[in-house]
């Protein structure tokens, strides 16, 4: 499958981004909990550099529990924070805030022992398309999030959103985008939906999709489409018996391609497939 991706202008972007970095005490860097790696911008360590860093795993009530743990274990290891998040319940969310506090402990004790006014930690959310960071802000910041106004080199098009007396984020929707060369990550971000479906073969991604499924979680696929034996199947016999089973039939007994795909593609995103993770640590670890 040819995926067609905007990696965008990947010299603006760091251009942006190191200016922002020079405005900000901590980055909070998005993923999504079924894809930790393949939603990470493969060049964030190079432009992060030294600067604290707090890795979330968001969407965790959509990934396979165990396998979150093991992210969070190598994520760990490389000297991040890692939290779990689900943005749109938000679980996850006073853990992060209080990981922040901690983070800037020693910085505002010595603002005390200099007799200084205390000020806000502040943070910059960055992540791909369709990893929730609009949720993920919008849960932060509240109902009582106020704008705090421009402050000097900050451009009109970004606003500071004060989170609560000690926090304020900067936000920046859009600023970070990933750039691939590695098919499997393309074809991750689209099972998630990072990629529009509107650019993509949806019976070829799905297809993909039942594929990696069948031989990751069996028999989640097995239990949500009534199939029979999936043993030595490829992901386009089983989309034709799935879509018998779902009554995704067109003129003259055909099999509504289309119609499957988009049902199939759409439960395994709403999660109605169970906690799955498309990748593990090893698998990066081996490549």
């Amino acid at each position: 499958m040819n995926i067609q991706w905007f990696p965008g202008h990947m010299a603006k972007t760091r251009r942006l981004l190191g200016d922002n970095l020079k405005l900000v005490d901590v980055v909070v860097e998005l993923l999504d909990a079924r894809i930790p790696y393949s939603s990470q911008n493969p060049e964030i360590d190079t432009i992060v550099k030294n600067k604290p860093r707090v890795v979330i795993l968001n969407k965790c009530d959509l990934a396979d529990e165990a396998i979150s743990n093991e992210w969070k274990k190598w994520y760990t290891s490389k000297g991040n924070h890692v939290i779990f998040v689900d943005a749109m319940s938000g679980k996850g969310i006073n853990e992060f805030k209080a990981v922040l506090k901690n983070m800037m402990k020693e910085k505002i004790e010595r603002q005390k022992e200099k007799g200084r006014i205390f000020t806000p930690i502040r943070t910059m959310v960055v992540g791909v398309p369709n990893v929730g960071k609009s949720s993920f802000i919008n849960k932060i910041a509240g109902r009582a999030n106020a704008i705090t106004g421009d402050r000097p080199g900050v451009t009109r098009s970004k606003q500071w959103i004060r989170i609560n007396p000690e926090i304020e984020l900067l936000d920046t929707p859009g600023i970070l985008w990933p750039k691939f060369e590695d098919l499997k990550v393309g074809m991750n971000l689209a099972f998630t939906g990072a990629i529009k479906d509107e650019i993509m073969d949806t019976v070829e991604l799905a297809d993909a999709l039942m594929e990696k499924l069948v031989s990751f979680y069996p028999q989640n696929v097995k239990d949500r489409f009534k199939l029979g034996d999936i043993n030595d199947k490829s992901g386009l016999t089983l989309l034709t018996e799935a879509g018998k089973n779902r009554g995704c039939i067109i003129s003259g007994g055909e099999i509504d391609f289309e119609r499957i795909s988009m049902i199939f593609l759409d439960e395994f995103r709403g999660g109605k497939l169970g906690r799955i993770t498309l990748e593990r640590p090893e698998d990066i670890d081996n490549e």
